[in-house]
Formats: structure tokens, sequence, C-alpha cells
């Protein structure tokens, strides 16, 4: 009969009858009593009042009572600490027992057991087990130092647990070997102290290389990482280490093909750029990558965000090999969308005609959101490879003469990109956009269609009527439309002043007069004091030539990238965040980052400290790395360095332009309510006046 049979439902008067067994003579009776109070255990029944009498079963030889009895005991012992203190000589009895795998059981039991009183009991029989004979003995000691660190971490440091656990990484045995290196790695992350005592050397260096050719798996794993936290004294160092962890790519398990890819990352950044070396290396990281594709969705996906910041730090990677990300039917969302990231990191003026093609079919598909990304891919390939911008328009159109709503939208807002990359060189699409007017309901593809009848509005027939219709709906368009329709309405009348006046002031109208948006009301105002003051300066402001967009505006910043190249393996490569920004404890989390690269010129800067004696002259001094504030630093920093001309002493205020001659207070002729009829372009002399209104305050 199966063990399912102690987890039926108790009968009354169960547990005087399992004390009675506990109490008796017959080892058979204990045995099964204890299984049936652990089943009960295991279902949430309370079965402490039976403390004492299974704590008296501790003393036994039968192996699997002495487990089951353990098992109990790390259960209840923090509810019944006193109790508890019962089983201490049992516990120092069996970690001096003939039985490695009894002495193991002993300690590994005695470190799950979090109460204070027999913490202290714990140390001299952690103290044989760590110089035990038996690896396996010794291996369960070193993961119960950093369990009794949690407990205590003053204990371990006064009792010298630290300097046997550093002892450990010379033991003989790969998997002792592997299980300091956690148990170090685990306590250093909480423990300045420990980080100090346990910071690595070179002869400690080459004992974890030999041990990592023979651990499990998850041994492997350990050393890796404590090795990816390792600074290599110069280049040959850190060639001769990646050349011990390369083998490690070929293994089966994807946690250690990823954990020794961050080690060569990292270890990259000190070889030189033009070393042999480098150059192989970098080719032997493919292979491995491009196997964890064929792995499941999950694994997929974890890997293709590793993948993605390798790409960011090294292109060269898998530059030759972009087919792999080619999406699949039956690829799940997360893992299409990852793909398509991925596949423009890596066009090319080589490869894209292949990706244009696989993009024009991912258009069709029917999953809305992918189609979407699709597009706008398209629009980021003309962007990123000048060579094939002009394929990618013919693509787009294509695509917006399908009809297919949200494909024509997306394709708008891309468009609007590439017009802002490449000025005056695709305008002859406008028209067909044009065409789908109507079929634009999403506020970011209305602001960007807004944008170009705006922004070449001297070439379209009919642009005032155009943009006129949108005026009509005003208050109902989202706020981002009404300050692109804004803008656009004021960059007409800049061009075509003869023919718009009632339209923009309308618009100016609308913007200050009737809307609730500070942001609306502030950039109206603005418009009209530029054009009620000044239209010459409005036409510099407004009309200015545009800076070029970059290729790429989502790559993440280098002192960030930096960073979770550092992390590759662990969650942080995942939700592309520092731990910092996700993990939260009582200690803050370390900040670790890659090593600058050694320069072969002395001339040139180092980022390492002079010798001592030696001053750092002007030209070997490295800026320091930007770092990127948070939006509220950004705002306060902004606010403060605003320099606006006439602010009192401080030069900060905001003072409104002088009103022109012949004007008292606010302007004879107030321009909410008269007609531009007076405004002409470039002239000096303004018939009124806008009102004055503070900046910020609208209304």
């Amino acid at each position: 009969m199966s063990d399912s049979k102690y987890f039926t439902t108790t009968k009354k008067g169960e547990l005087a009858e399992l004390k009675a067994d506990l109490q008796g003579d017959r080892r058979d009776k204990k045995k099964e009593a204890v299984k049936k109070i652990i089943a009960n255990m295991t279902v949430g029944k309370d079965v402490s009042s039976l403390f004492p009498d299974v704590i008296n079963c501790m003393q036994t030889d039968n192996l699997e009572l002495k487990k089951l009895v353990y098992l109990y005991l790390m259960n209840y012992a923090k509810s019944q600490p006193d109790l508890a203190i019962l089983a201490v000589n049992t516990f120092s009895k069996d970690c001096e027992d003939s039985n490695p795998l009894i002495r193991a059981l002993a300690v590994r039991t005695m470190g799950c057991i979090r109460v204070d009183k027999i913490t202290e009991y714990l140390c001299e029989p952690l103290r044989k087990c760590l110089k035990d004979d038996d690896p396996y003995v010794r291996k369960t000691a070193a993961v119960c130092v950093a369990k009794l660190h949690d407990i205590n971490p003053q204990l371990v440091e006064d009792q010298g647990f630290l300097e046997l656990l550093k002892d450990l990484l010379s033991d003989a045995t790969p998997m002792v070997v592997a299980n300091a290196v956690a148990a170090l790695a685990e306590i250093g992350e909480v423990s300045p102290t420990a980080t100090m005592l346990t910071e690595l050397d070179t002869p400690t260096i080459n004992k974890l290389l030999t041990a990592l050719n023979e651990c499990t798996e998850w041994g492997q794993v350990f050393i890796l990482d404590s090795l990816a936290s390792y600074t290599p004294k110069d280049d040959k160092e850190a060639q001769s280490i990646c050349e011990r962890v390369t083998p490690r790519l070929s293994h089966a398990n994807a946690a250690v093909v990823l954990s020794a890819v961050k080690v060569l990352m990292k270890f990259m950044e000190l070889l030189p750029e033009d070393s042999a070396f480098l150059s192989s290396l970098t080719r032997k990281l493919a292979p491995p990558l491009v196997t964890l594709l064929s792995s499941q969705p999950e694994i997929q996906f974890v890997a293709l965000r590793n993948i993605n910041l390798i790409v960011q730090k090294r292109p060269d990677v898998l530059k030759d090999e972009i087919k792999v990300f080619f999406v699949k039917y039956n690829d799940p969302i997360y893992v299409k969308l990852e793909k398509l990231e991925i596949m423009i990191r890596l066009a090319n003026s080589h490869n894209v005609a292949n990706v244009l093609a696989e993009l024009k079919e991912y258009a069709t598909e029917v999953d809305v959101d992918f189609v979407r990304k699709a597009v706008r891919a398209i629009g980021r390939c003309a962007i990123k490879v000048e060579s094939a911008a002009e394929r990618c328009v013919s693509t787009l159109v294509e695509l917006i003469q399908t009809k297919v709503t949200y494909v024509v939208q997306e394709a708008v807002v891309v468009i609007k990109d590439i017009f802002r990359k490449y000025p005056n060189q695709y305008e002859s699409i406008i028209s067909t956009l044009c065409e789908n007017l109507d079929s634009l309901d999403e506020p970011e593809a209305r602001a960007s269609m807004i944008w170009i009848l705006g922004e070449y509005c001297d070439r379209i027939d009919g642009v005032d009527e155009q943009l006129g219709t949108f005026v009509e709906n005003f208050h109902e368009e989202n706020s981002q439309v009404q300050l692109q329709l804004l803008t656009a309405v004021v960059k007409l009348f800049l061009k075509r002043p003869s023919d718009t006046q009632q339209l923009v002031q309308k618009v100016l109208s609308l913007a200050t007069q009737d809307s609730d948006n500070p942001d609306l009301r502030d950039r109206g105002y603005i418009y009209w004091r530029l054009l009620s003051t000044d239209p010459a300066a409005a036409k510099d402001v407004v009309l200015a030539e545009k800076p070029t967009i970059s290729e790429e505006t989502d790559l993440l910043e280098p002192a960030l990238l930096d960073e979770l190249i550092c992390h590759i393996s662990t969650l942080a490569s995942v939700y592309h965040k520092p731990p910092s920004a996700f993990v939260e404890g009582k200690v803050p989390v370390r900040r670790i980052t890659l090593q600058p690269r050694a320069e072969p010129s002395a001339a040139e800067p180092t980022g390492e400290e002079p010798p001592s004696g030696e001053e750092a002259t002007p030209t070997t001094t490295q800026p320091p790395p930007q770092v990127l504030p948070s939006p509220d630093d950004l705002l306060i920093g902004d606010l403060l360095s605003l320099d606006l001309p006439g602010g009192g002493e401080g030069g900060g205020g905001y003072n409104a332009p002088p009103a022109a001659a012949g004007s008292s207070g606010l302007g004879d002729l107030d321009f909410l309510t008269g007609d531009l009829s007076g405004l002409q372009m470039g002239s000096t002399g303004m018939i009124g006046m806008a009102p004055t209104p503070m900046i910020g305050g609208g209304g």
C-alpha cells in the first residue's frame, strides 16, 4: 500500500493513539506514527502537542525515522523553543556519528532551526563538520555557515567561520569548492566585512578553474558567477581565464552557458581590441547563443533578453546570424516581439533586403500587436540603414494601400520619423497619406499626420481645409493632438499669413481661453506673444531647422548597459533594470559594472590611478561617466538652470515683452477680440498686443 494512506481524514482520538505508539517499544509502530504525524503536519493540522514524544524518537539508528523526526523538528522548533533545546545533545552526538549521512543530516537540520537558543550550541558541531573527513559532510557544512550567518552574522564572524569557509576553496572535492563559493557569495552580498575578507586572488582563481571542470552544473554556475566578480591584473590573466572558461559554452544547461557568456563578455573588455584572441572569442560566442533559441519558449525568451544586451554591447557577435531571429509561425507573441527587436539591432546594408522581406510578411499576420511592431520596425530600418530607406518607404506605401486601419496608422507614425531623418526626399507620398486622413482615429497617428501637414503646408493643396476639419473638433481631441494642431496651424500662418488669419486666431483662442490643459495654454500664449511682438523671431523659432533624429533611440544608456552585462543570466538581464531597481532588503544591492579597457598608449586615458609619486596630467584624465538623472531630478535641474532675461536681480523671472508704441497697459486693442489684419510679416510695428499671462498660469 502506498504512503497516501497516511493522508486520510483523521479520526477522533487519533492524537492519543499516536502518542501511545510513540511511547511504545515497537520500532515499526513508532515509524508508522511519525509518518502519520508528518502527513498531518503537511496538510496543515496542528500536531505540536506531540513535540516531546517525537523528540524522544531522535535517538535511533534507523536513518529513515531520524529524517522524519528532523523534519518535524524543523517545522515546530520555532513555536516550541524551550523544548527544542532538548534535542541539542542528540544533535551533538549525531554530528560525531560514524555514518557521514547522519553527520550531514544533523548539521543541516541545526542550520535550518532558526532558534537563537540553539544557534549558540551549533558552533562546535559545525566547526568539526567543516573539517570532516567526508566531502559530503563538508559541503553540507559550507551551506550551513551561510544559513547561520543569516541568523546571527556577528557570531559567524567572531567564531572564524569565514576563514574556515575560505579554506574550503582549496578543497580537493569540486562540489565542496562549489558550495563554499556559493556560501561566500551569499554572505558577501549582505556583509561588507565578509566581502573584504573573501576577495579572490590569483591562486584561488586557479583552484576554482580547476574545480570547474568536475563540478555539477549548478556548482559550475556558482563558480562562474564568482569568476565574473573577479578583476584580472592584466589582459594576459584575462585571456588565460577566458581560455579555461570557453569550454563551458558547449554545456547542455542554459544557465551554465549564460554564466560563461557573462564571464567572457566582462573579460573581453580587458583584451586589446585588435587582438586575434578577441576576434576568435567573438566568433565562439555565436553558436551557443544560437543553440539556446532551439529550447522551450520560456528559455528562448530569457536567452533573447540576454542576447539583446549582448548585441547592443557587441553587435559583431551575431552579425552573421540574423536568420535565426526570423519569426516562426508557432512562436509565442513574447518570443516574436523579442526576435523582432534583435532583428532591427542586427540590420545593416548587407542583410536589410532579407529583413525587409520578412517584415513585410509579418505585416500581413493576424496578430494586431505583432503587425504594429512589424510596421514600426520597417520605419526603424529606414532610419538605421540609409541605403534601404527608399525600399522601406515603398513598402510602407504598399501597406498603406491595403487600407487596414491599424497598419495605416502605424505607417503614418513611422513615416513622420522618416521625414525627420531624410527631409525633402520622400514628400511625394504625402498625397497618399492625405487620402487616408479619415481612417486615422488613434492620437499618435493623428498627431503624426498633423505634424506632416504643418511641416509641408506650403506643398499641400487645401491644407487649411484639412487642418480646419481637425480644429472643428479641437476640444474632443487628445492633448497630444491638440498640441500638434496648435503648432501646425501657426506654421501654416507663418508661411501663408494672408489667407489663414481667421484659422490661427481661432486655434489660439481655443488653446488659451477654452482649454484646461496648462501645457496647451502655455504654448498658445508663447505663440501669441511671438506673433504679436516679433513675427520674424516667430519664424526663426517655429520654422527652425529640425535636428536629425538618431538612428537608435531605444538603446540603453551606456553606464546602465555595462552594469547589466555584469548581470547576464539573472533577473536584471530579463527586466533590463539594475538589481537595485527591484530588489529590496536591509542591505543595499552592490553595484557592479564593467572595468575600463586598458589602452596600449601611455598618453591615452587608462581609467587607472597613477602610480605613487606621480601626478596625473590633464591629458590623461578621463571625464566622469554620465549618469541619467531621475525624472524628478531632471525637472528640478531644469528649473534651477532656467535663465530668462529681465528677471530682476537673479535674472530668473519672466517679464512680458514691452508694449508697442502707442499702446497703454495691455494695449488699446485686445488681440483676443481683434483680428490679425494689421499684422505684416517681418514688420516691427504691431497694432495689437496679446494679454500678458504668467508663464504656467494660463487662463
